[in-house]
């Protein structure tokens, strides 16, 4: 549970590195005089600085990667694993090049698996045939790579849906929904998860756990889809659980009951499993209108509370997330559901909470002819703008990386060159432990090179370039970061003097070294 702590800002990351340069945010900045010492010498005391908004010294750019009927990866099923190497390698190029920090990769789309289980059959989107062995574990890969970049790897699941059509027959033998019948529910021409049934949240916190326990992940991410979405004129038929574990509840309370159950049981686990992996949820953008609740947003869109029994304001007064990240995929001044409206409803929910705020943003949605407001190029980065008027907003996630490589209307490079201009650091979740590491040591400068001996516990780099008043304010912006990198070395673009610092996996920072580079 958290306890309440106040919450640190959020960030960006970028890797250079010798073998690969992926140098996020301008390269240079301010070139202070050649110096004709080349030794490394202790960074002297920092001096007020006012930060400068422009910068965040933390925040979290992340990207959505949906492996779900194909949408971003695999573009489509049956190619060779090197082919599916390359398509994420290049969504991965596109992301750090416009500094971003963060992937939220979906690794269980259906009760199936991007990955090597022994509890769920592999997914169908890797190679065309659910229950088929593409030859290789994609996920050590899919990690490895985002780590390489400075990024942050959050394990998507999807808790509760079970398969894209509603014959268990049709299932690999060894697929759960097969071998348990009775723990799903045929709604829409689907099968779904029975959220009422213990057994269903047992089945899905050891699923969580297994990924935990086994791969390097940073975090566990939930999408939108608990309860499912309405559809006209169907019922979905969970009596007999409901008289069975309802105890008296109301329908509507029995059903949200069970959501914050498995919540607050995959919040445990994960947490058991690895301190130190995040969770978090990404609910539908409207917890509950004015007119259902006094104290629900100025909106009038569909109720997540009311409609697929998704209770965030639950999962934050109780703790039981790291993180919310709303998907406010309407424009501002939406009729029904304005941007701005619910920004401001968020930020409200989580404030005095240590439960951190990202905003999912609607890429997909750029160049729709639909709705006027996202036939505008800077619509997007208005809203990112609208984003940065709230202190509780760590950061931005888009939906989704297709569409990343597509770039509508030039819209994410609009937002990167307004807002993501130089990298940063990411959000720090205090209850999640870590500590700073020691200070790089042997930092020394040979030409434009710099290095130094990695610090025990350092699993990335920030390199700061002082500038030419030798006015350091690394500790309060991003102003003067230049990269963050993942090996003990740096290229320098400039002459002048850096500052190198050493970041654990949660990113808290230790206290700078400076050198000086003086030829480049």
């Amino acid at each position: 549970m958290r306890t309440g702590r106040p919450l640190l800002a959020a960030a960006a990351l970028a890797v250079v590195t010798t073998a690969a340069a992926y140098v996020f945010g301008p390269g240079a900045g301010e070139s202070p005089a050649a110096s004709k010492k080349k030794t490394a010498v202790a960074a002297a005391p920092v001096a007020a600085c006012k930060a400068d908004a422009r910068y965040p010294k933390r925040q979290l750019r992340g990207l959505w990667i949906a492996t779900t009927t194909n949408l971003d990866w695999p573009s489509k099923p049956g190619l060779s694993p090197d082919r599916q190497r390359a398509e994420y390698v290049k969504i991965l190029d596109a992301a750090a090049k416009r500094n971003f920090n963060a992937v939220f990769v979906q690794v269980r789309p259906a009760s199936d698996a991007v990955y090597k289980s022994s509890l769920e059959p592999w997914t169908q989107y890797l190679t065309g045939k659910a229950g088929k062995d593409p030859g290789w574990d994609p996920l050590p890969f899919l990690i490895d790579e985002a780590h390489k970049r400075g990024m942050e790897f959050h394990a998507w699941f999807n808790p509760y849906r079970a398969s894209y059509g509603d014959d268990p027959a049709k299932l690999p033998a060894n697929h759960p929904a097969r071998r348990h019948p009775d723990w799903t529910v045929k709604y829409g021409g689907r099968l779904y998860y029975n959220p009422g049934l213990p057994a269903v949240r047992d089945h899905v916190t050891k699923v969580i756990t297994d990924v935990v326990s086994r791969y390097d992940v940073d975090g566990v991410h939930f999408d939108d889809y608990f309860y499912p979405y309405p559809e006209p004129g169907q019922t979905f038929d969970d009596s007999a659980a409901f008289a069975k574990y309802a105890d008296g509840k109301k329908l509507a309370a029995w059903r949200r009951e069970n959501v914050n159950k498995l919540v607050a049981q995959a919040d445990k686990a994960v947490h058991a499993t690895k301190d130190y992996v995040k969770f978090g949820i990404s609910p539908f953008g409207i917890w509950r209108n004015k007119s259902n609740d006094p104290t629900g947003s100025d909106t009038s869109g569909m109720s997540a509370y009311d409609s697929i029994y998704a209770d965030a304001r639950a999962w934050i007064k109780a703790g039981t997330v790291d993180y919310v990240l709303p998907q406010l995929y309407w424009p501002r001044g939406h009729k029904l559901a304005d941007y701005d409206t619910l920004v401001s409803w968020w930020s409200k929910e989580v404030k005095d909470t240590d439960v951190q705020l990202y905003i999912g943003e609607g890429l997909y949605r750029v160049g729709a002819k639909d709705d006027r407001a996202w036939t505008k190029p800077g619509e997007l980065a208005a809203e990112v703008g609208s984003n940065r008027e709230h202190k509780q907003v760590k950061g931005d996630v888009y939906f989704s990386a297709a569409n990343l490589l597509a770039n509508p209307l030039g819209a994410i490079d609009r937002v990167a060159k307004t807002y993501y201009a130089r990298p940063a650091l990411l959000p720090l979740i205090e209850d999640r432990g870590g500590d700073a590491p020691a200070p790089p040591a042997g930092v020394k400068a040979s030409g434009s090179q710099l290095s130094w001996t990695p610090s025990q516990g350092a699993r990335a780099y920030a390199v700061y370039q002082v500038p030419k008043s030798g006015k350091d304010c690394h500790s309060t912006d991003a102003r003067n970061l230049v990269a963050i990198v993942t090996s003990p070395s740096f290229t320098a673009k400039s002459e002048g003097t850096y500052l190198i610092t050493a970041l654990d996996r949660l990113q808290h920072e230790s206290k700078g070294v400076k050198a000086k580079v003086e030829a480049v």
